[in-house]
Formats: structure tokens, sequence, C-alpha cells
């Protein structure tokens, strides 16, 4: 793995000390607002335009603090990378040029360090993170282990969080909107029925349990999930399988008759008194 892959890691701090050490390609400059571009696959998709009021007027006092990072297009102009909400506010304002650092990089890393910028700014909810990991695999073909190297996360938190994306749309939509947060919907994951997983998102949101107690009501519903299995397995075991042994174990014919709710009836054939006898020894055991 080259120096530049690992360097990824560290974040746009990192991409912004090496633009400043290299001399080459990357540079520092101002460009117009205008020839940026967004990427098709930035990893944030909402904005709140209460917090994006107050960023345009912290610029509009002090200015562009940090500058954004863009990388240049073959077609002419410049791709986004980092900074969307610097952009976007400037733009707000009516600026027609913004602090850039345009680099010379691939998609992969153009897209890693997008993430890698949000993710440490916790500026995703927990959707947009999920899918921007997943989208790291999807069109890149990375392992989660190389996807948690780069955004330096764990591989099995990055596998929880893309596993988020199989949730029903309803417990999508409470994500996105910050009702439940990604701890919330990673104890859901215990739910196997989607529908019982809608019904305990909604109990989180109404009573606004915390994790912890979502994670007790999630392991409780799973609980009783697996009894049911367990009782709907021994139904549809062979009767005549169970029949057979019983017949072997007593030496005589049984016979399960079903009725509903569960409830049912086991008979146990004899032939006379002395048989009965026996039976009720080996069922009672010989109490003399």
């Amino acid at each position: 793995m080259s120096k530049q892959r690992r360097g990824l890691g560290k974040g746009l701090q990192a991409l912004i000390q090496a633009t400043e050490e290299s001399g080459g390609s990357d540079r520092l400059k101002e460009i117009d607002i205008d020839e940026i571009t967004i990427a098709p696959h930035q990893p944030r998709q909402m904005f709140d335009p209460d917090k994006l009021a107050e960023l345009a007027a912290s610029i509009k006092e002090h200015g562009v603090i940090q500058p954004v990072v863009v990388r240049p297009l073959q077609s002419g102009g410049y791709e986004l990378i980092a900074g969307e909400r610097r952009w976007r506010a400037c733009k707000t304002l009516g600026y027609r040029k913004i602090p850039a650092v345009v680099k010379e990089c691939r998609d992969l890393e153009a897209s890693a360090v997008s993430l890698i910028e949000n993710v440490q700014r916790e500026d995703l909810n927990p959707l947009e993170e999920a899918l921007a990991y997943h989208q790291l695999m999807d069109n890149y073909g990375l392992t989660q282990e190389e996807v948690s190297g780069r955004v330096g996360k764990s591989r099995s938190f990055v596998a929880n969080m893309v596993r988020l994306l199989g949730l029903p749309n309803e417990i999508k939509d409470l994500l996105a909107s910050g009702q439940l947060n990604a701890g919330h919907a990673r104890a859901l994951l215990a739910i196997q029925d989607g529908k019982k997983q809608v019904a305990a998102a909604g109990k989180i949101v109404r009573k606004n349990l915390n994790v912890r107690q979502a994670e007790s009501m999630a392991r409780a519903l799973s609980q009783k999930k697996d009894k049911q299995k367990k009782r709907e397995t021994f139904r549809e075991q062979d009767r005549t399988q169970v029949e057979a042994e019983l017949k072997n174990r007593l030496g005589t014919r049984v016979k399960f008759k079903e009725k509903a709710a569960g409830k049912g009836i086991l008979e146990i054939h004899f032939k006379g008194e002395q048989e009965l006898q026996r039976i009720l020894e080996l069922l009672l055991g010989d109490k003399e």
C-alpha cells in the first residue's frame, strides 16, 4: 500500500499539510465559485438552513478561515472534494471567489477524503454515513477492512453502519430527521421482523428511550421471537418419527392429535390391564 493511500486515514488536515509541503501540483488559490461543481457521490445530502445561515454570518464577519478542497476536471472547472457547507454559504453571500486547495487526485482518494472530513466533523446523519461506506465498497471494490483503515473506524463499526441500510424506510426517515440515532438503529437490528422493527422504532421516539433502553427492548422482543421459533420448529417436526421413538420407548402404539391454539392429545394405546401397568411403570417408575 502506498504512503499516499495510508495518508487518507489522517483526513483533511493531512491533505492540506501535504499540499503545503509538496510544492508540486497541489496549490492554494482563489477560484471562481461558479467553476466548482458538486461531486456526484458527496456523502452529505441534508443541510440545516439555520446552521448554514449561521456559517454565512460567520464568514461574512471573519472570512473563510479554512479553504475548500477541489480537484481539476478534464472538461474544465473543478469538482468539490471537501467544504460543501463553506461553498454553499459563500454562494448565499454572493461571493464570486473562494479560497481552495487544488489537488490532483483520483476518484477513490476524492471520495475517501470527502467522507473523512464529514465523519470527523460529525456532519453526517447515520444514514448518510452508512451510504458513504457502502459507496466506497461498491464503487471501488474495497473491503470493510480497507474502508475502516481509511476512515479510522473499526471494521465492526463499518459493518454495523452498512447494515442500517437494510432497515425499513420508515426507520431510515427517522434516522435522517434525527429522531433516532445510530445506537437506536443498531439496537433495532436485533429484531428480525420488519414490522416489529418499525413498531419498536415508534416506541423509542414516543417514549424518548435512550440507547440502553432501546437495546433492552429489542433484546426482549428477539428472545420472545426465538422461543416462538422453537415452538414452531417442534410442531413442524416429523410426527411419524416422534411417534416411532415413543413406540420404541413404550412398546406400544402412540398417536399425536393436534387441535387449535397449539393444544392437542397424546394417545398411548394398551391392550389390557397388564400392558397398562407396564406402561405406567415406564412413565412413573416403580414406586415399590
